[in-house]
C-alpha cells in the first residue's frame, strides 16, 4: 500500500490531499487571491492526516506540484514537501503543474491546452492530446489572436486554467472551448504521483528546485 501526501500550491489554490494507492482519502483546499499558502498549508496537512486516520510516519512519499506557476506558491509548497521528506526519510515525487491541470479534462479527438496566468498577456502553456500525453514543450508565451492556430485548425481544442480568460477575449475560433474555472488541485495529482512512485521516479531531495520557467515576479 502506497500512502502519498500530495501538495499543490503553484497558483492561488492551496491544496493538500492524502492518496492511498492512487485514491483520494482526504483533501483540503482554499482558492484565495491573497495567497493563503503560508498560513494554511501546514494546517491542511495536519487536517488531511487526521481525517484519513494516519500519522506522518505512515507516509510512503510526498508529492509536490513543481510548476510552472507562482514563485511564492511554488517556494512554499516545495519547502514544505522537502522538509517532510528530510524529517521522515521518505522519497519526494514531483508532478508538472500543467499536467496536473489537464487531468480535469475528458474529451475525444481533441487537443488540451492548459494556460496559467503569468501576468499581463503572458501565460505558461503546453499542449496535450486527448490521451493527456504532452506533445509540445512547456513555455511562457505572450498571447495574440494567432496563438495556437495550428492546433485550432485541426480539431476541437480545450483551453483550461486562469490564463484561458485572457485568450478567450482574443480567440473567436469555432474549435476553441474554454474551461475558465479550472485550477490545479492536489486531487488530480494522486494517479500521477502513484505512477511515478511505483517506478521509483523520485527527486533528489537535497537539490530539487521548482520549475519556475521565468525570473521571479512577486505573486
Amino acid at each position: 500500500m502506497a500512502v502519498i501526501l500530495c501538495i499543490e500550491t503553484s497558483t492561488t489554490n492551496c491544496s493538500v490531499a492524502i492518496a492511498v494507492d492512487g485514491e483520494i482519502k482526504a483533501i483540503r483546499e482554499e482558492n484565495n487571491q491573497k495567497y493563503s499558502h503560508a498560513e494554511k498549508l501546514h494546517v491542511f496537512i495536519d487536517e488531511v492526516l487526521k481525517e484519513a486516520n494516519l500519522d506522518k510516519k505512515q507516509l510512503n512519499a510526498v508529492a509536490v506540484s513543481k510548476g510552472p506557476g507562482s514563485y511564492t506558491g511554488l517556494r512554499i509548497g516545495v519547502s514544505a514537501a522537502k522538509g517532510l521528506c528530510f524529517a521522515l526519510d521518505i522519497p519526494l515525487v514531483s508532478t508538472f503543474t500543467l499536467e496536473v491541470l489537464v487531468q480535469q479534462v475528458k474529451c475525444e479527438d481533441c487537443y488540451i491546452i492548459p494556460l496559467l496566468d503569468a501576468r499581463r498577456m503572458e501565460v505558461y502553456s503546453a499542449v496535450f492530446n486527448s490521451e493527456k500525453k504532452q506533445i509540445r514543450e512547456t513555455k511562457a508565451e505572450i498571447l495574440d489572436e494567432n496563438s495556437f492556430f495550428e492546433y485550432l485548425k485541426e480539431r476541437k481544442t480545450i483551453f483550461i486554467g486562469d490564463g484561458s480568460n485572457k485568450f478567450e477575449s482574443l480567440c473567436k475560433h469555432k474549435n476553441a472551448i474554454f474551461y475558465k474555472d479550472g485550477i490545479p488541485s492536489s486531487a488530480d495529482m494522486a494517479l500521477l504521483a502513484e505512477a511515478k512512485y511505483k517506478i521509483s521516479d523520485t527527486e533528489d531531495v537535497a537539490y530539487f528546485e521548482p520549475f519556475y520557467l521565468k525570473e521571479f515576479i512577486l505573486g
